[in-house]
């Protein structure tokens, strides 16, 4: 095989992993909606699942031991600020509409530049401050759209979440040397026992024990998918195929639960994907534009 032809070969796998990782990320808000138990008992069964497969994973890999002994301090607080996340993550969904929270979540690559600029002084571009100021009028209008199933209280809790996987960003960006699928599985440790305090994830019932397992393992193949196949992808390339994600979730919530997103949520919507394919098509691959590229750093 050339090298040409080689190259083709991993750009194809690489966009095919980053695409099938957005189809199982699109899958949370489902997964939750259809998950009778509390957001504290799916949280705990979730991240136990998927702690323990991508554990196990790294472990055949021969890269556990790697991966904990270069975590360092970076790795600890990334995955302290993605449990932060992750305590808003599930209850944003059961509190508002899975379109709310995907289309919040979406202005995550521009909260980083912000959240970039005041702590690196990496300032960004007038093309990258034109977007965020587009984005925050999409998160407003969401905001601004009251609609059956939809709580102030919900979409506060996704862009909290927004916010902490922002923070999580722009760590792997001053970091860059820190791993990744570590402080995952910590941020998923970190939780259990927080959990077990204010639910009793062991009094499940065994019916909803197949829908928990498959939300944990779909997160971490998920995350697996986006991991290996962004190696294979240039940055922006991957955050713009991540992109998929966020028309993905609201359809298949619309399809399996009848969960209809309001006019206005779908204008905000619009807006905010507009702009970050706008800023994103354009914009080389440096900078400010890795921290953009951090959308599809799922850690939540």
């Amino acid at each position: 095989m050339s090298a040409g032809a080689g190259a083709v070969e991993a750009r194809f796998k690489g966009a095919f992993l980053v695409v099938a990782s957005a189809v199982l990320f699109a899958s949370a808000g489902v997964f939750t909606k259809l998950i009778p138990s509390d957001a504290w008992t799916i949280l705990f069964w979730r991240g136990l699942i998927a702690a323990v497969f991508l554990g196990a994973l790294m472990a055949m890999r021969g890269s556990l031991r790697d991966q904990i002994l270069r975590m360092g301090w970076s790795g600890f607080a990334a995955a302290c600020v993605s449990s932060l996340g992750s305590v808003a993550f599930i209850p944003a969904f059961k509190e508002t509409t899975v379109a709310n929270v995907t289309l919040i979540y979406t202005s995550a690559p521009f909260l980083a530049a912000f959240v970039a600029w005041i702590w690196m002084r990496e300032k960004p571009s007038r093309r990258c401050m034109a977007a965020a100021g587009a984005a925050l009028v999409g998160v407003a209008v969401i905001f601004g759209a009251p609609a059956p199933g939809v709580s102030v209280t919900g979409d506060l809790f996704a862009l909290w979440m927004t916010l902490c996987m922002s923070v999580a960003m722009v760590i792997y960006r001053r970091y860059p040397a820190t791993p990744a699928v570590g402080p995952m599985v910590l941020s998923s440790l970190m939780l259990l026992p927080v959990a077990v305090l204010f639910s009793d994830p062991f009094e499940v019932p065994l019916g909803e024990v197949p829908m928990l397992t498959a939300f944990g393992l779909c997160f971490a193949l998920a995350s697996v998918a986006l991991l290996s196949g962004a190696k294979l992808l240039p940055s922006s390339e991957t955050a713009l195929l991540s992109i998929m994600e966020t028309p993905l979730a609201p359809l298949l919530a619309w399809l399996l639960l009848a969960e209809t997103p309001s006019l206005r949520c779908l204008a905000g919507g619009v807006l905010i994907i507009a702009a970050l394919i706008w800023y994103l098509g354009r914009r080389p691959d440096r900078g400010t534009g890795r921290v953009a590229a951090g959308a599809d750093n799922h850690t939540v």
